[in-house]
């Protein structure tokens, strides 16, 4: 009886074993044809940007002739450079500032307790449901008093980025909810003060949630162009990658800036998909740990 009970068992395991790895083949099967799918269009980008033989868009996908001439006329022929620095200045400006901003009002609000703080948590959070661009005319008329449009139109757009990024507490509080307040409390009866406190005992347990702020803002200058063609008005001096890059696009130009355009959206792609590489730990502890209810 026993023998027989064993027997069974053994093909029980042998059962769900093979169960198990033929389940997870299918998986990555999956997965991997999802993979293909997501960066076919990231890899037909690259081979048209080494696609030397015609200028403009094609029927095939292969090129037939390879080279490195898009990438030369763009930083000879075109303000690319320019765009790239400045977007790069507005990536990193937004990236400390925001970061300061959110962490600064996420500790506020998951540490102290004082009147209306509920109700200014309610207030952000709808006004955080209008979308940005109603309120596009009267930044503009604004940022046009004060001069910070068309060549100095990346200042003004570091100052959007930031001004209302404390709206943004939602994840960062989450995380901070995580920290045990005890350390707090301990620190404050060592005569800690609260910058003390926020500073030295909660910045080091929060490197996650920091490193996925400053991830968030230096990525967001990188893709906008709906507020920054506003304020740009095609002056290139002030232009971000996005903005003029979609100039590229137009009807009397695409024939001639098509391939150029493909390799401007490589050489675009490698600051973020590098910071992003880097620091893609980082960002999912970051998510997973501020995704508490607060």
């Amino acid at each position: 009886m026993k023998k027989t009970d064993n027997k069974a068992i053994k093909k029980t395991g042998l059962g769900a074993k093979a169960s198990r790895r033929i389940d997870n083949t299918v998986v990555y099967i999956v997965l991997i044809l999802i993979s293909l799918i997501w960066l076919f269009p990231l890899f037909g980008l690259i081979l048209e940007s080494f696609k030397v033989e015609y200028q403009g868009q094609t029927g095939y996908l292969w090129p037939q002739q390879f080279g490195f001439d898009n990438y030369i006329r763009l930083f000879k022929e075109t303000d690319f450079f320019k765009w790239f620095i400045n977007t790069g200045i507005m990536g990193v400006c937004t990236a400390v500032l925001q970061t300061i901003f959110v962490l600064s009002m996420s500790y506020v609000l998951s540490r102290l307790r004082f009147k209306g703080r509920k109700g200014l948590m309610n207030a952000m959070l709808v006004l955080g449901m209008f979308p940005g661009f109603l309120t596009m005319i009267l930044i503009y008329k604004v940022f046009s008093d004060l001069g910070l449009v068309l060549e100095m139109a990346p200042v003004g757009l570091i100052i959007v980025y930031c001004a209302s990024s404390g709206m943004g507490y939602y994840v960062s509080k989450g995380f901070f909810d995580t920290i045990p307040k005890s350390l707090d409390e301990a620190a404050r009866v060592d005569g800690a003060t609260r910058f003390q406190v926020f500073y030295k005992v909660i910045m080091p347990l929060a490197k996650p949630i920091v490193i996925y702020t400053i991830l968030m803002g230096f990525m967001a200058p990188w893709g906008d162009f709906m507020l920054a063609s506003y304020l740009i008005h095609q002056n290139s001096a002030g232009m971000n990658v996005a903005v003029g890059m979609f100039e590229w696009l137009s009807k009397t130009m695409v024939n001639s800036h098509y391939t150029m355009f493909c390799a401007a959206g490589v050489v675009v792609a490698i600051p973020v998909t590098t910071v992003f590489l880097c620091l893609q730990k980082y960002y999912v502890e970051g998510v997973t740990g501020g995704a508490v209810k607060g």
